[in-house]
């Protein structure tokens, strides 16, 4: 997939290294696994973003973080609704 690894700062979950090489391999072949990992770690995301916005840690490298884990949360989330067979498109 390509994702890029979010590590977040001053003791909060890195967000890499969550799924092992197992659940990657299934994930490969069981599309059902493979939108339920999606959606875990989608939750898990959002979960650390929620926590860097109320530490209202602003510099320059948290306001990065934040806006790659955004970026990566979008993804995710357009990922899951194409399982769902949603289309933004089609929706609009």
């Amino acid at each position: 997939m390509g994702y890029p690894q979010v590590h977040f700062w001053d003791g909060l979950k890195l967000m890499s290294g969550l799924v092992t090489d197992e659940e990657l391999n299934r994930a490969r072949s069981d599309p059902t696994f493979r939108q339920q990992l999606m959606a875990e770690n989608l939750d898990r995301l959002l979960e650390a973003l929620n926590r860097m916005r109320r530490s209202q840690a602003n510099t320059p490298e948290s306001a990065k973080q934040m806006r790659e884990g955004v970026d990566l949360a979008v993804k995710l989330a357009d990922r899951l609704q194409q399982f769902d067979g949603f289309s933004p498109t089609r929706a609009a």
